[in-house]
């Protein structure tokens, strides 16, 4: 499929490259298709989740280990259903990241840890974990 995408222009979308979101994304629950996309030659570390149900709809994501993060939450067992996981290796995690706000005090990449997109690659199934502050550990690596 073919879509018009405001970053990368108008892209193919091939259907072994749609993720399904079962239950939407919180905030656009009808949204239930997507696809991640990069720019041709970048580095691969930040992503774009695309929706192809309204593809006025993209989401910048990157992977906790690109920000210095170690960062351990878990499943239910219903969440790991809806996912269709049965490997922990198939289970790909990632933070949706947006530019901060203009005043000085918010500058540079916000990125939301307590609501992580987890992706099954092996079987293309997606979801959103609303995590509760108590339930998550974050351990921030400097990198030297």
């Amino acid at each position: 499929m073919k879509i018009e995408n405001p970053v990368l222009g108008t892209i193919e979308i091939s259907d072994d490259k749609v993720i399904g979101f079962p239950a939407g994304l919180p905030g656009f629950g009808d949204l239930r298709r997507f696809a991640l996309l990069h720019e041709e030659g970048s580095d691969g570390k930040v992503f774009l989740l695309q929706s192809l149900d309204d593809p006025s709809v993209l989401f910048s994501l990157a992977g906790p280990e690109q920000l210095g993060i170690t960062y351990e939450f878990l499943l239910t067992d219903e969440e790991e259903k809806a996912l269709l996981l049965s490997r922990p290796e198939d289970a790909v995690v990632a933070v949706i990241v947006r530019k901060g706000d203009e005043a000085p005090t918010s500058a540079g990449l916000r990125a939301n840890f307590m609501a992580p997109v987890i992706i099954n690659i092996r079987q293309q199934r997606g979801m959103q974990k609303v995590i509760d502050k108590g339930s998550c550990d974050i351990i921030l690596r400097v990198r030297g």
